[in-house]
């Protein structure tokens, strides 16, 4: 089994902001082609074009219909991934010591050289954040794009994640969540930022920040009525007549 480090030195994950996400997949479809062609092995699909696809993606959104107390019915769009915990259960369940917690960052990892395939940390994990490559029988995860954050070849606008570079709504935000005068910090504070799940105690990095009140109109407001008003009250002129010789008929 894989020991936690007793602490880290930077706490490296996502605020994702619920209120700006559109649900647009943006995130899902560029973290599959980064990770397909970088970090690790591909991310493969199972019968694509057919009756049944099926394939391994770490980046998923889900949406919601969510009726407030007051106001009418709101779609909120969730993205998920793994949150990088700080109590990582599928870390210390792993029989062979391939899941593991980075000292230096906080990221939480997969070596798949070592890996069997065997589940656990999927089974441990209360947010089904992991999948399992059918065609390299190993377990998948979100890496943070490690691969990205550090490569000094890339410009630094670069060396986020490839789901934050790429959201265009600014939905999503990385840094430092260890470093309370961060950028991310700093956002999670002024929007009462919030764990996933926080009573499975798990402790996760990432965070969510809850959408906001959304306003509220007092009246119906019929944008098409001014269009819809009748011109005159007494019709007029060649109008006027017909209708006066119509009544007669």
């Amino acid at each position: 089994m894989t020991r936690l480090p007793t602490s880290t030195d930077r706490k490296m994950g996502l605020v994702i902001d619920l209120d700006t996400c559109v649900g647009c997949h943006a995130c899902v479809i560029s973290c599959k082609g980064w990770n397909t062609e970088n970090y690790g092995a591909p991310l493969s699909d199972q019968d694509a074009y057919g009756a049944n696809p099926s394939g391994t993606f770490l980046n998923r959104v889900h949406s919601y219909e969510v009726q407030p107390a007051e106001g009418h019915a709101q779609l909120i769009h969730f993205p998920k991934s793994c949150l990088h915990c700080e109590d990582a259960p599928c870390v210390t369940v792993c029989p062979t010591g391939a899941s593991y917690k980075r000292a230096e960052d906080g990221i939480v990892l997969v070596n798949e050289s070592d890996c069997i395939g065997c589940g656990l940390c999927a089974w441990s994990c209360p947010y089904g954040a992991r999948e399992l490559d059918q065609a390299e029988g190993v377990m998948k995860k979100c890496t943070l794009c490690v691969d990205r954050i550090y490569n000094e070849n890339l410009p630094e606008v670069d060396r986020v994640p490839s789901c934050v570079r790429t959201c265009p709504a600014g939905a999503r935000h990385f840094g430092d969540l260890g470093d309370p005068d961060s950028d991310v910090s700093k956002l999670v504070a002024e929007r009462d930022g919030m764990d996933l799940m926080p009573e499975m105690g798990t402790k996760p990095v990432n965070k969510y920040l809850p959408p906001r009140p959304k306003d509220k109109i007092e009246e119906q407001i019929d944008i098409l009525a001014p269009l819809l008003a009748p011109v005159a009250e007494e019709p007029k002129g060649f109008l006027g007549w017909l209708d006066k010789t119509l009544e007669k008929l």
